[in-house]
């Protein structure tokens, strides 16, 4: 189900990097979480192989899938784009599968019973606040001056003998599924946090985009950092199941980060956008700019703090955050520097995923229906639809039985990325340049998951 094509001499390893397992969040004291990067693959972690040995599918019996008799086990899959090296991208795909199962770790006995909400406060009773239930609170728990004004319905002193009834008296309504989407953003910044405190002691090189899917209770969680990308395809329909971030669709992000503490500009950028390199002899004249407050454009008379270098520089592919580097969410990147400069680009760089769901119970799957993972190297020369195409007419040629299929699909999709080496390069359809970087795809079934518990 996985082919990874290595672009020869980007990186003594590939800086592609992938996983594919299964994992158990067990009932454990949170000391489970491995405390370092492992030397060797951890004993921890319980995998479940196709037939043909290569990989995970959906198709364990849903009784051993969901429930395990010392916590939930899950579905895994992740791949990592790895920049300046290999080595964040080699420790994450090691790694951040535990630190999703820590953080699942917490939630266990919750997420087991999907009858009741969760709890606002672990530990304590449903009626033991009454501000919660709409109470009137006892003399012992008298509203302050502040917070009758923000909960009561009447006014301080109004001549109502009848007791202010507290405003909020609910609670929000947290969703199951929030708390798994939780545990993947906290287990991405645990994995950041692991590669900062050992990228000396491992030699953890460079950063790398982060991509992972987590099959978990009948739904598929998407988790997105960096310009990697995953789509479903489901009776020939496209369902976008991730967002690129790139300094252009974090433009407004990264601008306010700049406005609002100038100093990591170093004094040699500006936070303000415009169409081009302004000029010293366009000083006192109007141009057109933006900033983070705009969508649209204006125009602005040039000052001298304008000639500096912009934050975000380039367009499309070629976009670059503070002229150095082209995507704005990953794992690592920490002593990533400015060239010639004391100026740290991590702070523009979140390590916090988008996490979108799916849920597999929703419909009924057919053996050609697929969730389809890759790194940009796919994305980069073939749109959502070509991808589409491609994997559904390779496998309506395939017996629905064969279990290789998935795998020959996911061969096809990357040689067809890669193209035909020519005089001139490597070219796809109509004589397009293929790809030239390292790409990586997964093809996973989703009929399997139609059966639930």
């Amino acid at each position: 189900m996985l082919l990874t094509v290595i672009n020869a001499g980007k990186s003594a390893l590939n800086e592609d990097q992938a996983c594919c397992t299964v994992v158990v969040a067990r009932r454990r004291p949170m000391s489970y979480c491995p405390p370092s990067t492992p030397s060797k693959t951890p004993t921890a972690k319980r995998r479940i192989s196709l037939p043909n040995g290569e990989g995970l599918g959906l198709q364990v019996e849903p009784s051993k899938l969901e429930e395990d008799s010392e916590g939930l086990v899950f579905h895994y899959w992740a791949l990592f784009d790895g920049h300046a090296g290999s080595g964040a991208a080699v420790v994450a795909s090691r790694m951040l599968q535990h630190h999703i199962a820590c953080q699942l770790q917490a939630v266990i006995e919750i997420l087991r019973n999907l009858a009741s909400p969760p709890p606002t406060l672990l530990g304590e009773e449903p009626d033991s606040n009454p501000y919660l239930q709409g109470n009137t609170p006892g003399p012992h728990r008298a509203l302050t001056r502040a917070a009758s004004l923000r909960g009561a319905a009447g006014a301080p002193g109004s001549p109502s003998s009848t007791p202010p009834t507290p405003r909020f008296f609910s609670e929000k309504k947290v969703q199951h599924e929030s708390l798994v989407i939780g545990a993947i953003e906290n287990a991405f910044k645990e994995m950041d946090a692991q590669i900062e405190r050992e990228k000396q002691v491992y030699n953890i090189t460079g950063g790398c985009t982060a991509l992972a899917v987590v099959y978990l209770l009948g739904k598929l969680y998407v988790g997105n950092a960096g310009d990697s990308r995953a789509i479903i395809i489901r009776n020939n329909e496209i369902v976008a199941m991730s967002t690129e971030f790139t300094p252009e669709s974090e433009r407004q992000r990264l601008q306010f980060l700049g406005f609002m503490q100038p100093h990591l500009l170093g004094n040699e950028f500006t936070h303000l956008e415009f169409p081009r390199r302004v000029q010293r002899k366009e000083v006192g004249k109007k141009m057109l700019y933006r900033d983070f407050t705009m969508n649209g454009w204006a125009y602005k008379t040039i000052e001298d703090d304008d000639l500096k270098f912009p934050l975000i520089y380039g367009e499309g592919k070629k976009a670059r955050v503070l002229a150095t580097i082209g995507v704005t969410r990953g794992l690592g990147d920490h002593d990533l520097k400015v060239h010639d400069s004391n100026i740290y680009i991590k702070p523009f760089l979140s390590c916090c995923p988008e996490v979108k769901v799916y849920n597999l119970a929703q419909y009924e799957h057919g053996a050609d229906d697929v969730l389809v993972m890759g790194t940009d190297g796919l994305w980069d020369v073939l749109s959502n639809q070509e991808v589409a195409e491609a994997v559904t007419s390779f496998l309506a040629n395939c017996d629905p039985d064969d279990l290789h299929r998935y795998t020959m699909a996911a061969q096809d999709l990357v040689m067809r990325a890669r193209g035909v080496l020519r005089d001139r390069g490597w070219r796809i359809t109509n004589e397009r340049l293929g790809s030239g970087d390292d790409i990586s795809a997964f093809i996973i079934p989703l009929m399997y998951g139609n059966r639930q518990p």
